[in-house]
């Protein structure tokens, strides 16, 4: 996705407040748009918002960072040192003492595999590693490999105990990236309410959270890019304000092999990539973590069962480019923006 203005031009940063500390400012500067960026979580974080003081937005965007620095440093499966390493690094061995917070992630993990019906599963990075689309010469692998790497995968193996872990077949692993930035986004827009901000929009990798209105606007706009064109062109804008918005893809991710491609979400009940039709899947939900679950789902599951699984939800609406078409729920034309 692309940041949109209500002319439909890429945003730019707009100015920020000038002299630190000094409490008060003048009504064009109270509506001037703040934005910092960095990276964590294996992508580019950014986050727009209004504050007319300093020495607010610089506690607000300390806390933010903190805050997703200690998320990364403790379930990254890309640090040795990470919880989540630990417990893996384990498997078919020992048991991992955990704490009352990773005790809850992991009830959530078996929330949103029941609620997925099993396609969100947070064990199947073996299949993932299997379909190694970053690697130097990526290959299909053979259908042995796949079916053992399936006998790794299945929440349902995975035992929990009071205060404690344990993947009992070596090989097994959890992987939290499938839900983890999306609920970074929300917890970094649950730190801005908790700053008094009424007017922010956090974007994770194109994963949003939008609190309030872009100033002087109704609300933000997110431009959807087109898959036939990414990072060119948009097929349409939504707005949104006081939402989560998610996408999930394949056509930036993947490889091909002899004419066939190969995307890089892989569907956990089968051990192979989506082939569907699918391009693209986009969810506005009350929540980014609800809308990213919903969008990966409803990509694996396809444009007909997918779109209502979502009708089912409260609160959401979706929209799916295939190859040939677009779907859409009944209620998502409320967020296009009509020209």
């Amino acid at each position: 996705m692309v940041l949109l203005t209500n002319e439909g031009r890429a945003m730019t940063s707009l100015a920020t407040l000038s002299n630190p500390g000094r409490r008060g400012a003048t009504p064009e500067e109270s509506t001037l748009v703040r934005r910092f960026r960095w990276s964590a979580l294996g992508t580019r974080c950014e986050v727009q918002y209004v504050c007319a003081d300093n020495r607010a937005a610089q506690a607000f965007e300390a806390e933010a960072i903190g805050w997703v620095s200690a998320f990364e440093r403790k379930y990254s499966r890309f640090l040795p040192d990470s919880l989540i390493s630990r417990i893996n690094a384990a498997a078919g061995r020992d048991w991992v003492p955990v704490d009352a917070e990773m005790q809850q992630f992991l009830e959530l993990c078996s929330s949103l595999h029941y609620l997925s019906h099993g396609v969100l599963d947070v064990t199947a990075l073996p299949l993932m590693r299997l379909w190694d689309y970053k690697a130097a010469h990526p290959r299909v692998p053979t259908d042995r490999e796949i079916a053992e790497a399936l006998r790794l995968v299945g929440w349902n193996k995975v035992q929990r105990d009071a205060g404690r872990v344990r993947l009992p077949q070596a090989g097994m692993a959890l992987d939290f990236g499938g839900w983890g930035k999306e609920y970074a986004v929300d917890l970094v827009a649950q730190i801005a309410r908790k700053h008094g901000l009424e007017c922010a929009l956090v974007d994770f990798g194109h994963d949003l959270c939008a609190i309030g209105a872009a100033p002087g606007k109704p609300a933000w706009h997110i431009g959807l890019e087109d898959p036939r064109q990414p990072e060119v062109k948009c097929w349409t804008s939504i707005a949104v304000r006081d939402c989560g918005v998610a996408s999930s893809g394949d056509y930036l991710r993947g490889f091909t092999i002899d004419g066939q491609r190969y995307g890089h979400i892989v569907d956990p009940r089968t051990g192979r990539p989506v082939v569907n039709g699918c391009r693209q899947v986009t969810v506005v939900a009350p929540s980014c973590l609800q809308a990213g679950v919903l969008s990966t789902t409803v990509f694996i599951l396809g444009p007909e069962a997918g779109l209502q699984f979502v009708s089912d939800m409260r609160g959401a609406e979706a929209v799916v480019v295939t190859d040939l078409a677009r779907h859409q729920t009944k209620g998502f034309h409320r967020y296009e923006v009509t020209k």
